[in-house]
C-alpha cells in the first residue's frame, strides 16, 4: 500500500515537473511585426508625410511608413514631432495639433486625439496620464501649457499654464521636468510641476534648453543650445553659447554649469550608462557624466547631417536627415567608432527609439 502511495506522488510530482519545463520552454506569441526592433520617426516635409520606420534588432530589415501600410495608407501629415510609449501603445505627436494612437507592435490605430491640443510637441506617460507639452499659437507668447490626456478615454481633461516654448518633458517621483526651448522665439528656464498639486517652479538656465536626462546621481542634466539673433533679413546678427547645467532636483539649485566657447551651440544630447554625447559643429562628443570640463575634442564626425542620435548596448546611433528624399541611419561601435551600418529610413528622419 505504502508502495502504490509513493508511485502515486511520484508520478504527480513528475507530470508537475514536465509541465512546467513544457510550459517554461513554450515560445512566445510575438506581439507583432514591429516587436524588437528600432523605430525611426521622421518630420517628414513638403517632399513627404511624416511617417516611422522600422528596422530589427539583427538589422537584417528594415521597412519605411509602417503606419500607411497597415492602415488602409492612412498618413501621419507634416510634422511628425516625437512618439512616446506606455506599455502597449505609442503615441506619435503632428505639431499641427494631432496625436496618433497605435498598437505599438502592430501600428494598427488605436484613436485619434485632435482636441484640446495646440502645436503639441512632446508627451510623457504616467500611470494613466499623458502630458503634453504645446507651444500654443505662433502669435501668443502667454498661451503655452502642458495638456493632461486621460489614456482611457483620449480626452484632454484639463491644462496647466506654463512659460513660452516647453518642449521635452520628462518625469521622475510624480513630478514634471519641462524645458523650454523658446517656441518661436527664446526661453532660458526649466519649470518643474509637482503632478498632485499642478503647482509650478521655474529654474533658470540658459538660452534655449532642450534635452534633458537625470544622472545616477539622481540630477537633472539639461542641454542649453544657445540663442541666436537675426536681423530683418534673417542674417545673424549674434549668438549665445550653449551649455550643459546639472540641476539639484532636492533643492531646485543649479549646481554646475559647463558653459561652451563663444558662439558654439550644441545639440542633440544623450546621456548613457554614466556617460554625456552631444553634437557640436556636426561632430559627437563624450564627457563622463561628473567631469567637470567639456570634452576637448570630437570623438568622431558621423556621416551626413548630424540630425538625430542614440545610444545602446555598445552601438552609436545617428541619423542623416533629409528633407527631400530619402534619410539615413548610420551605425558606430562605441569603442571603436567604426560603421557597422548604413539603413535608408524616412524624410527628415529625426529621432530614434527602441521597442523591445
Amino acid at each position: 500500500m505504502k508502495i502504490n502511495k509513493l508511485i502515486s506522488k511520484l508520478f504527480i510530482v513528475s507530470v508537475l515537473f514536465f509541465t512546467s519545463c513544457n510550459e517554461d520552454d513554450t515560445p512566445q506569441e510575438p506581439k507583432g511585426d514591429y516587436e524588437n526592433g528600432i523605430l525611426i520617426s521622421g518630420e517628414g516635409s513638403g517632399a513627404g508625410t511624416g511617417s516611422v520606420s522600422f528596422v530589427s534588432n539583427d538589422f537584417t530589415s528594415s521597412e519605411n511608413l509602417i503606419y500607411k501600410k497597415v492602415n488602409n495608407n492612412n498618413e501621419f501629415g507634416t510634422y511628425l514631432q516625437s512618439v512616446a510609449f506606455d506599455n502597449e501603445r505609442a503615441f506619435v505627436i503632428v505639431d499641427a495639433g494631432t496625436i496618433t494612437v497605435v498598437d505599438r507592435y502592430t501600428f494598427v490605430q488605436e484613436a485619434t486625439i485632435t482636441t484640446g491640443l495646440v502645436t503639441p510637441r512632446y508627451m510623457v506617460i504616467v500611470g494613466d496620464k499623458g502630458y503634453v507639452t504645446n507651444w500654443g499659437s505662433t502669435v501668443d507668447e502667454t498661451d503655452d501649457f502642458i495638456a493632461v490626456v486621460d489614456l482611457n478615454t483620449y480626452e484632454v481633461e484639463g491644462t496647466i499654464a506654463v512659460g513660452n516654448g516647453p518642449e521635452r518633458i520628462i518625469e521622475k517621483d510624480d513630478v514634471l521636468y519641462v524645458s523650454h526651448k523658446g517656441a518661436y522665439t527664446n526661453n532660458d528656464v526649466v519649470s518643474v510641476i509637482d503632478i498632485s498639486t499642478k503647482n509650478v517652479q521655474e529654474v533658470t538656465v540658459q538660452d534655449n534648453p532642450d534635452e534633458l536626462f537625470f544622472n545616477s546621481s539622481g540630477g537633472l542634466v539639461v542641454l542649453s543650445e544657445g540663442r541666436t539673433v537675426y536681423d530683418s533679413n534673417w542674417s545673424v546678427i549674434s549668438k549665445t553659447s550653449g551649455s550643459i547645467s546639472t540641476i539639484n532636483t532636492s533643492t531646485l539649485e543649479v549646481d554646475s554649469v559647463l558653459s561652451f566657447a563663444d558662439g558654439e551651440q550644441p545639440s542633440l544630447m544623450v546621456l548613457d550608462e554614466g556617460t554625456i554625447y552631444y553634437e557640436l559643429n556636426g561632430g559627437l562628443y563624450e564627457m563622463d557624466e561628473n567631469a567637470t570640463t567639456l570634452a576637448a575634442t570630437s570623438s568622431f564626425t558621423p556621416d551626413g547631417y548630424f540630425y538625430g542620435l542614440e545610444v545602446r548596448d555598445g552601438s552609436i546611433y545617428t541619423l542623416d536627415g533629409n528633407f527631400s528624399d530619402a534619410s539615413t541611419l548610420y551605425v558606430y561601435d562605441t569603442a571603436t567608432k567604426e560603421k557597422t551600418q548604413t539603413i535608408s529610413v524616412g524624410i527628415g528622419a529625426a529621432k530614434i527609439y527602441f521597442n523591445n
